[in-house]
């Protein structure tokens, strides 16, 4: 047993390195032959001593029991979204930015942007524990066994340290076309590009599966660690580096930011991007001083000292067959193109939406025209203008029609409105379009009603407006092909999980024209109730911060309306807002009023965002960075920068724990 314990020890040493030559420093020094004969006497002795197997072992890679759905993970800290630039003058305006927030000069950091999936990773002494997708950057979904699979991604740490990376899984050009052709000749769907074929192979319930796919990954920030004397992103890169995480070699310290310009110059020309064996779609440029990047700060979604320079999009030219018109949530017309199938920025474009009457005009698209498409922010198709030049007299304008396509109701367009509507309330595409946004993650977050499975649900009879999701029982759903018992229970689950949804999700999930998210949560911030939200004046609403005539108006015409009364009337009958939320809680609503927020770190009990919701039904401000102004930090585990930020300026930190008790001396339970 000593013996083979030493042996099996010394086989994972010599793997581990050599896994680390190949993968990182890109120099192997053993052949794939002997290689794999490591790794099978490694595999013979572990199989004959079961249980000196480690979960770090390089054999452990695959050999996990599928899994039947992804586990939410709490991000310790967020993966923010990035700023986009897309000239030179936006990277100016950012540096002009932080120049005036931050007094000492600072350097910067150029990372090539790859073009892949985001993904968060803890080791725990050196051993990785768990990652998961970036999610909504709040919480992402743990694909541990997945990324297990990934050869360049080690299982154990050149050093026993615990510490959380972020990272960009991607798939090769070379491995996505090999890949490909394999789909194709056993008859299996293409994925577009590569991007789209990494996010699918990581999202595979069965790791097995995921093992067979040729996933990849650049490890380039630092989330929670402890104990490391490290200032700089630059030092950052080296660190993980040494680590033995594949990082991009590309990346640049720049002292003065006309070196970041040339940077951009150089990666923006194709043929050097082409020079590399993976898609990029920019560069990243991040302040390099962490200590300047904890200073300025982040925005509501976005770091202030990091921001994406985007290549323009790459355009195309293909002919417009026909121009049909979409109809939307709010009755809105929508001019959409059907186009001549072309490949655009890594997939197959056949459809652009024209946005409305007056754009169509203003870029003289007709159909039959031949016309340049890009990608705008290389995601949406966009038509950018027409090629009079290459007509030949058989093109015809296009004209928006006077009747709904939907309903054939009569359409208008008010004075000083760019949009075009349908104005019937019950004109089914409309109806689908709302029942759609109205589970929709933003909204009621109703997991397993996708567009599809709404569409499905209407066809069937079964449902026409919100409040019969409510009425749905489990032999409905199991008459139909996408349900079975499972996924029948799961769906009624998270239809009756939706019922504690706060006021303000309800209120977005209603669709009330001109009223989006934010203006959803200040409404209901400033209101105790529905019922109280309903006997509004105009002028009480324009006190909102956040409300304008418009909307205001669009409001008061809403809830006008004898249906939509009938509407929220019934919904609220089936249990949805929870007493904490409506008129049962009475002076408890704005309890918290006048105070800021922060939320951090790991919550055992909740969300953070369920979190964040419930402190704004009482009255709280609740934003993403801790300031002077702040009147609470509530943090669990892995607060980090906030946690430590908040120590520096004397903020109040509350647990979990402390929140619950803060709140019933409030008289308010969270439970």
């Amino acid at each position: 047993m000593n013996n083979a314990r030493k042996r099996i020890e010394e086989l994972r040493s010599v793997l581990r390195l050599h896994n680390y030559r190949y993968y990182v420093l890109d120099e192997p020094s053993i052949s794939d032959e002997e290689y794999d004969r490591l790794m099978r006497e490694l595999e013979d002795l572990e199989g004959r001593y079961p249980e000196l197997i480690t979960s770090d072992s390089p054999t452990q890679r695959v050999g996990h029991t599928p899994s039947e759905k992804f586990s939410p993970v709490n991000h310790s800290q967020p993966l923010m979204s990035l700023s986009n630039a897309f000239s030179e003058e936006d990277l100016l305006a950012f540096q002009d930015r932080v120049q005036k927030q931050v007094a000492e000069p600072v350097s910067y950091v150029c990372e090539l942007k790859i073009d892949g999936l985001s993904v968060s990773l803890d080791y725990e002494e050196g051993v990785f524990v768990r990652g998961a997708t970036r999610g909504d950057g709040m919480i992402g979904e743990d694909v541990t066994l997945n990324l297990r699979t990934i050869r360049s991604l080690p299982l154990r740490l050149n050093e026993p340290v615990s510490i959380n990376v972020r990272g960009e899984v991607f798939i090769s050009r070379r491995d996505f076309e090999i890949f490909n052709e394999e789909r194709k000749r056993l008859g299996e769907s293409l994925f577009a590009n590569p991007r789209n074929a990494a996010a699918g192979s990581l999202r595979q319930l069965d790791p097995k599966a995921t093992a067979l796919r040729p996933l990849d990954i650049f490890l380039f920030g630092m989330g929670m660690h402890t104990g490391l004397a490290i200032h700089t992103q630059g030092a950052a890169l080296e660190y993980l580096h040494r680590l033995g995480l594949r990082t991009n070699p590309h990346s640049k310290v720049c002292g003065d930011f006309s070196e970041v310009l040339d940077f951009v110059r150089l990666w923006q020309e194709k043929d050097q991007r082409k020079s590399l064996p993976y898609d990029i779609d920019g560069v990243v440029v991040k302040v390099n001083e962490l200590p300047a990047q904890r200073d300025l700060g982040t925005t509501a979604r976005s770091p202030r000292w990091a921001i994406a320079y985007k290549f323009p999009a790459e355009q195309v030219i293909t002919k417009v067959l026909k121009i049909g018109v979409q109809v939307g949530r709010t009755g809105a017309l929508t001019p959409l193109a059907e186009l001549e199938p072309t490949l655009v920025a890594g997939s197959t474009v056949s459809r652009a939406t024209l946005h409305n009457e007056d754009i169509v005009s203003e870029r003289d698209i007709r159909i039959g025209d031949y016309v340049v498409l890009q990608k705008a922010g290389d995601v949406i198709p966009e038509i950018v203008r027409s090629l009079p030049e290459r007509r030949d007299g058989s093109e015809l304008p296009f004209q928006m029609p006077t009747d709904c396509p939907a309903c054939g109701s009569q359409v208008v367009r008010m004075p000083g409105e760019a949009v075009t509507r349908c104005v019937n309330g019950r004109c089914p595409a409309q109806r689908v379009e709302k029942l759609i946004h109205f589970a929709s993650k933003g909204a009621m977050d109703i997991e397993g009603l996708g567009p599809a499975n709404v569409m499905q649900l209407v066809e069937a009879g079964l449902v026409e407006s919100p409040v019969d999701f409510y009425r749905l029982a489990k032999e409905d759903l199991l008459s139909l092909e996408r349900f079975g018992e499972k996924s029948a229970d799961n769906l009624l689950a998270a239809i009756a999980q939706s019922k504690e949804q706060p006021l303000a999700r309800l209120l977005f999930g209603l669709g009330i024209r001109l009223v989006g998210a934010e203006v959803a949560r200040e409404v209901a911030a400033s209101t105790g109730s529905f019922h109280d939200l309903i006997k509004l004046s105009k002028e009480e609403l324009l006190k909102i911060p956040a409300v304008g005539d418009k909307i205001a108006q669009s409001i008061l015409d809403y809830f006008a309306d004898h249906e939509n009364q009938k509407l929220v009337e019934d919904l609220l009958a089936h249990g949805l807002l929870a007493p904490t939320t409506n008129e049962e809680t009475g002076e408890q609503e704005r309890v918290l009023e006048g105070l800021t927020f922060v939320v951090t770190g790991r919550l055992e009990g909740f969300t953070r965002s369920a979190i964040e919701d419930f402190l704004r039904t009482l009255g709280a401000s609740v934003t993403s960075s801790v300031s002077k102004q702040t009147s609470f930090l509530v943090a669990g585990p892995g607060g980090g920068s906030k946690l430590t930020k908040a120590n520096e300026l004397g903020v109040p930190v509350l647990s979990e724990t402390d929140l619950k008790e803060f709140l019933a001396e409030r008289g308010v339970r969270l439970d």
